[in-house]
């Protein structure tokens, strides 16, 4: 009798130690300059996989691109009873990068990921080469229903599919009876509910505030910064997008309209058109 192996799950990729942390992460492409990290957001069920594979799959021709599992998502091990916090995963960030052997990297944060580009841009600013910032936390703002949805989530079909139509998507259609069902399987994963409810318990302000930087730190930021946010974003309101415009002196923004939390999704090609002269504009002639 024939026998079919399951197709390999492309959110698993390699594994590297990082510290106490088991780093599973994406390293495709190559290129001349600066490879390209990719910091994913914070959704219930979210991979770098998941969240970039149309970024990493437009990028990767031009450039070298890496997209680690932050702790306590995706296919990342990390140790019993550890503490998410904000210098914990940029700990793990910068272990990842002395992993790899990666001294200076373009970086782009979604979300969540956003917050963690900026610590590692204040923090070691000589591994940033250019900063891009996409739907990014990162400054004081009111918690949004969205985000409150999104963080207090609890597991269920029908909870998904709202989160992924109605908060994350402007247009609805794009979101398939699959990939709900892809995204609602990758949320109730052993050990990945668990995980989830640890990072952001209510009340979930405290969590916007730890999460952002001061005034002061982002003033100092050198580097050259794209910042792109959907203009229909109900989970990050693109206040905070222009914030950081005043904020970073040398950025620039691109607002996408008809467009919500997921630009890298739902714009997908001109996103990573816009990345790509982003990136092309800082190389040596």
């Amino acid at each position: 009798m024939a026998t079919h192996d399951a197709p390999p799950n492309p959110e698993v990729g390699t594994q590297v130690r990082t510290g106490d942390i088991v780093t599973n992460y994406h390293d495709i492409g190559s290129g001349q300059g600066s490879p390209v990290l990719l910091l994913h957001g914070s959704g219930p069920g979210v991979s770098a996989w998941a969240n970039w594979r149309l970024t990493i799959g437009a990028l990767s021709p031009r450039f070298r691109v890496v997209a680690p599992d932050l702790a306590g998502f995706g296919y990342t091990q990390v140790p019993e009873a550890i503490e998410y916090t904000r210098a914990r995963w940029l700990d793990q960030i910068v272990g990842f990068l002395d992993a790899l052997g990666l001294d200076r990297v373009h970086v782009v944060g979604n979300s969540f990921g956003g917050s963690m580009a900026l610590a590692l841009a204040i923090a070691h600013p000589e591994r940033v080469d250019r900063l891009v910032l996409m739907g990014a936390v990162g400054v004081p703002f009111e918690i949004t229903p969205g985000l409150d949805a999104v963080w207090g989530y609890q597991p269920s079909l029908d909870a998904m599919g709202r989160l992924m139509r109605e908060t994350f998507a402007y247009d609805a259609s794009l979101v398939t009876d699959e990939l709900v069902q892809m995204r609602y399987a990758a949320s109730t994963r052993p050990g990945v509910q668990e995980a989830f409810a640890a990072m952001f318990p209510a009340p979930r302000q405290r969590w916007v505030d730890a999460m952002a930087h001061a005034e002061a730190d982002l003033r100092a930021i050198p580097h050259t910064t794209l910042l792109v946010h959907g203009r229909d974003d109900v989970v990050i309101p693109v206040s905070t997008t222009l914030t950081m415009l005043e904020w970073i002196s040398d950025s620039q923004a691109h607002i996408f309209g008809r467009c919500g939390h997921w630009t890298q999704i739902e714009h997908a090609d001109a996103f990573a058109a816009l990345l790509t002269s982003f990136f092309d504009a800082g190389a040596p002639y």
